[in-house]
């Protein structure tokens, strides 16, 4: 007997179902091989985009059936990291420079001053920005993280001021070099020795007229240098202290055994040490021309 070929395919799905009835088993989609891109399947490590009614999955959810995570939608360049935006605004401006080498002035006297401070500079302020303030710069700019270019700029500058305080006026001047003082009114007629202890420095001077200044160190508090009017009564070039027995080139005495001369010590320590009522004078060069240009008699004036 003939079967129409409907009824040959109907007995054939019912004899499937009962099949799978007994087994117990799910129909698993078996997924494509690599390269497969046919209608109906998916590309491997992507995602199908629907789930066939009545189909079961045997990978984790979340994931696709290779064990990789789901491709994000949109196109491929959607998955690459992108590239932070560029920046559009200007480079910061350097730092303006203050004072570098080779600048002088009461503003270099001040930085020094302040790195004296801070045990970066040893040598006393002398108002000339040269090697051993740059070295002390860049030591200063290394410890803080800043660039290291021995020129004090801006912000060098800033957080030098926030770690010191302003300097007196004796470590402005802690090696010399203040300005000398307005002359005593004894001293404007006539030859004078114009001796300031306000800012230590000497004016040699005719007939109201300077015509040189220098340095100069006093006594201590236990053996000051006497202030008032006096003469040179006596000149020695290569004096020798008879009670300290200390050199005293170029000594001029003018009362009792205080005298100006030249010293070795002023020179060497500068304001760390004292004479013993001497007026010191550490430039040797200026105090041996002073000295062949005083004269016995010449006025000496020391004062406040």
């Amino acid at each position: 007997m003939r079967i129409p070929v409907m009824w040959r395919t109907v007995a054939a799905a019912t004899a499937v179902a009962a099949l799978v009835a007994v087994s117990g088993c799910t129909v698993q989609t078996v997924g494509p091989t690599a390269g497969e891109t046919s209608a109906g399947r998916t590309p491997a490590g992507t995602s199908p985009d629907s789930t066939a009614p009545g189909s079961t999955s045997s990978s984790p959810a979340g994931t696709s059936p290779t064990g990789t995570s789901p491709a994000p939608s949109g196109s491929p360049d959607d998955a690459r990291p992108s590239k932070p935006p560029k920046s559009t605004e200007p480079p910061a401006p350097a730092p303006e420079v203050l004072w570098s080498r080779g600048d002088r002035g009461k503003d270099v006297r001040e930085l020094q001053a302040r790195l004296r401070q801070v045990f970066w500079l040893y040598e006393g302020p002398t108002g000339t920005y040269g090697d051993a303030t740059a070295t002390a710069v860049k030591g200063f700019q290394g410890k803080r993280g800043l660039p290291k270019t021995g020129k004090t700029d801006s912000v060098t500058w800033q957080r030098l001021l926030g770690m010191t305080r302003e300097p007196a006026k004796w470590e402005l001047y802690a090696s010399g070099g203040r300005p000398a003082a307005k002359p005593d009114p004894r001293c404007l007629t006539g030859r004078a020795l114009c001796i300031s202890k306000a800012t230590r420095t000497l004016r040699w001077m005719i007939d109201g007229r300077t015509v040189s200044t220098m340095d100069v160190r006093f006594g201590s508090q236990y053996t000051p240098t006497r202030e008032g009017v006096f003469n040179v009564y006596f000149k020695s070039r290569h004096h020798v202290s008879t009670i300290y027995d200390s050199p005293m080139p170029y000594a001029m005495f003018f009362s009792g055994g205080q005298a100006v001369h030249y010293s070795s010590d002023f020179a060497a320590r500068g304001y760390y040490g004292a004479s013993h009522g001497c007026v010191n004078v550490r430039d040797e060069g200026k105090i041996a021309a002073l000295f062949a240009q005083v004269r016995n008699g010449d006025k000496v004036v020391v004062y406040w």
